[in-house]
């Protein structure tokens, strides 16, 4: 592993950096909050190590001095402030060289959509994205706490862009951090809206399969991501004015 610390990192980590902690806050604007629990982590392709929140801080407080640098490699001693659940992150980072950012919450919808044995359908956009590839992962509903829990889950998450962990929250993965956290934010969403359906007495219609690829290749391209990403970080900057400087600062501290 290149042993890299936050005062070694490249000017590129150290703005991935910045926007790991905007993507915590964005996180907790959308109710992922549970105390300082669940975890958002990047890495710059290709690279051994990850940035990711801290043990100690939860979503709605993080800053980028929170946000530290940990070791893709299990084998790799971890710092003392790495989240508990790092083996879940080095283990789908290991598995997935498409992946490039990870969010695990125990956002309220997912975790009870997940609690059940519904698919989830395209009864939203949201929905649309996720249909037919939203696995869950059975095993077991505690902590991630050793590679080998890791690598299951890695295994039932396969190639999807996301996974549920039956009572335990969700799995988003993206190939930035701009795609994991808002898709993190349309899995709530597409669940919240299914369970709210499945309430309706006569049942309901979800989207055909042409409209389901439609959404897909329209709704969430990778210009769609980036603007539903800018409109997080306006909010992020609105709520918390200091972010706005997040990145500039990151800037100075590498030149």
């Amino acid at each position: 592993m290149t042993q890299q610390t936050p005062a070694t990192l490249p000017p590129l980590a150290r703005r991935l950096r910045a926007h790991v902690a905007v993507a915590a806050r964005s996180l907790s604007l959308g109710g992922h909050d549970d105390f300082n629990q669940g975890q958002v982590s990047a890495r710059a392709p290709g690279a051994d190590y990850m940035l990711i929140k801290g043990a100690l801080k939860g979503f709605d407080e993080c800053v980028p001095d929170d946000v530290i640098v940990a070791p893709v490699d299990p084998a790799v001693p971890s710092p003392a402030l790495a989240p508990p659940e790092l083996a879940l992150h080095q283990a789908v980072y290991r598995a997935r060289p498409d992946v490039n950012a990870i969010v695990h919450s125990h956002a309220p919808h997912t975790l009870v959509f997940g609690a059940t044995d519904l698919a989830l359908r395209a009864v939203s956009h949201e929905g649309a994205y996720f249909e037919g590839r939203l696995p869950r992962y059975t095993l077991t509903s505690n902590t991630i706490l050793d590679i080998a829990t890791g690598e299951q889950v890695a295994d039932a998450l396969g190639d999807n862009p996301a996974a549920l962990l039956r009572n335990h929250g969700g799995v988003i993965v993206g190939k930035s951090i701009r795609h994991a956290t808002v898709h993190a934010h349309t899995l709530e969403r597409a669940c919240r809206l299914q369970l709210m359906a499945e309430q309706l007495p006569g049942g309901y219609h979800s989207s055909s399969l042409e409209d389901v690829d439609g959404k897909r290749a329209f709704i969430y391209a990778d210009l769609s991501v980036r603007s539903y990403w800018d409109h997080a970080v306006g909010q992020v900057q609105r709520r918390w004015p200091e972010a706005a400087d997040w990145p500039s600062q990151a800037a100075r501290e590498a030149a």
